[in-house]
């Protein structure tokens, strides 16, 4: 075969591979969204997420854990109701192992049939030369605390970056510890509250809130020895 054809084949198999990633980072939530509407309705609430797991799987751990990992890979599923059932269903241990678990799972699922199926394709159409200098921004000290931030702020969609991120040449430790820690406080806080809601502490709810006021005073107070410790974090990932 003549490295022309070679070429091409290469090239064909790049497209049909980023075809793929389309369907299923785009296609199968627009099916869902417009063909399944009444499953997405059974994850807007805690009530309906409880009924859909216990409706569904003899096995609710189990069950919990793969819509935890589902929510994930596919993006249109809400996450705050299925987290807030994990709260209310295995009190807060069990339903942050679970969680985490779920999430670590989920992120590595989307991370790499992005990168297996869309990576090649970005230097299809960008070019060594550019891309490689998109992927030096995404290593940078700005880029790792910019994502942290993202995930940090709860009600962001950031599902999607799982996604982003693989097409990048941006390493995955450093990336699954960063969402893993971003995402943690609001998956900490929606764990807490469906516990709450089952035992009704009300009390409970209030010093939550207090916690969270007295965290972000002490963050802008130290925010330069924040901003150290970051520097110290980023240059340990880069190293992975």
């Amino acid at each position: 075969m003549s490295e022309l054809r070679k070429k091409r084949l290469k090239n064909l198999i790049t497209i049909i591979k980023l075809m793929a990633l389309m369907i299923i980072v785009i296609g199968i939530p627009l099916i869902i969204y417009f063909n399944y509407h009444e499953l997405l309705e059974n994850f807007g609430s805690l009530e309906k997420v409880q009924e859909f797991l216990e409706n569904n799987s003899k096995h609710i751990v189990w069950g919990y854990l793969i819509l935890q990992i589902a929510q994930l890979v596919i993006c249109i599923i809400p996450g705050q109701a299925v987290q807030l059932t994990g709260g209310y269903m295995f009190n807060f241990w069990l339903g942050f192992i679970l969680t985490m678990g779920g999430c670590a799972i989920g992120t590595f699922i989307a991370f790499y049939i992005s990168r297996v199926l869309g990576k090649d394709a970005m230097y299809l159409f960008f070019g060594q030369k550019k891309l490689d200098g998109y992927i030096d921004k995404l290593n940078s000290k700005r880029a790792y605390l910019l994502l942290f931030i993202i995930y940090l702020i709860p009600g962001i969609p950031k599902d999607l970056f799982a996604y982003a991120i693989g097409v990048s040449n941006m390493r995955f430790i450093p990336f699954f510890w960063i969402s893993m820690v971003g995402r943690s406080p609001a998956m900490i806080c929606s764990l807490v509250v469906g516990v709450m809601i089952r035992t009704g502490s009300y009390t409970s709810a209030l010093i939550l809130c207090l916690i969270v006021l007295v965290m972000t005073v002490i963050g802008i107070w130290k925010r330069d020895k924040i901003n150290d410790f970051s520097d110290f974090i980023y240059s340990k990932l880069s190293k992975n």
